[in-house]
């Protein structure tokens, strides 16, 4: 409401564009923001906005830095996890620890609280202390049957510290009252819930690749099996035959000797030798073939 109304349209688009986008294609959604933030930097909802899109791709220092923006011109204490937790991706879980203890906490509502608590059990992880995540995660909320938003997300916080722990049978309880609460398939509980029953699932799609590969080597080995059948009856071919036994029993003089050397069983007519004569025997030679053909 504080923007020029052709501004705010522009600015709202992208805000929404983000939103859309934050899930899906956060790198996509972070660009949205950082149109926003150009636009109108001064507004707190841009500047949350541009926090939770940092958050989402991970830019955890800008995002703290965003997210501090907003409460300063906001005065609220809602973001107060996130922060926390954007420490913990910078590598300060130590940090996270102490904001869990800071006055802003018991401002926050009861889902705001959860997620605190959710924070410090993760930073407790980080520092490798399972057990004091494990008590951290204990409360009333954990406790009640009651369902509420945060319900599953905290159920499936404490049943995975238990499994790490080496709680597998508490876990294993843990993970199915997650799935009782995960309403919307938020966790992937039910997932977790099989492995520890021994149950392996296999994906279809892949499966169907796999018989598709094998499919197309059957069609590859016939091809070549028809290659080679091919092949073969060229070989049958009469007239290939007949070329392939004449080149084997191909004669030739031996010039040491003047003896024909070749296969004595074959079919073929070896009386018919080429003589040179000169020029003298050669006239001697049509003389007297004249006179037998006039005799």
């Amino acid at each position: 409401m504080s923007l020029p109304k052709g501004l705010a349209e522009e600015v709202s688009k992208n805000l929404v564009m983000v939103a859309r986008l934050i899930d899906e294609d956060p790198e996509q959604a972070y660009a949205y923001s950082r149109i926003a933030l150009r636009l109108a930097s001064r507004v707190a909802a841009v500047r949350e906005a541009a926090g939770f899109a940092a958050y989402a791709t991970q830019k955890y220092a800008e995002a703290i830095a965003e997210f501090r923006a907003a409460k300063r011109m906001t005065g609220s204490v809602e973001l107060w996890p996130v922060i926390a937790d954007c420490e913990r991706g910078l590598g300060r879980p130590e940090r996270a620890l102490a904001m869990a203890g800071e006055p802003e906490v018991q401002k926050l509502d009861k889902a705001g609280q959860v997620e605190m608590r959710l924070v410090a059990a993760g930073a407790r992880r980080d520092m490798d202390q399972l057990d004091a995540a494990i008590v951290t995660l204990q409360s009333p909320e954990l406790a009640s049957n009651s369902v509420q938003p945060w319900t599953a997300r905290l159920r499936y916080a404490y049943a995975d510290a238990l499994l790490a722990a080496g709680r597998e049978d508490e876990a294993r309880e843990w993970f199915a009252k997650t799935l009782e609460a995960d309403k919307d398939g938020a966790t992937d509980a039910s997932d977790r819930l099989a492995e520890l029953d021994g149950v392996e699932f296999v994906d279809a799609s892949a499966a169907d690749d796999e018989d598709a590969d094998v499919e197309d080597r059957d069609v590859e080995d016939r091809d070549v099996e028809d290659d080679f059948d091919d092949e073969d009856d060229e070989d049958d071919d009469p007239e290939v035959v007949a070329a392939e036994r004449a080149s084997d029993q191909a004669e030739y003089y031996d010039e040491d000797d003047d003896e024909y050397e070749g296969d004595p069983d074959a079919d073929v007519d070896v009386t018919d030798e080429v003589v040179v004569l000169d020029e003298d025997e050669d006239e001697d030679g049509r003389d007297e073939a004249g006179a037998r053909d006039q005799g």
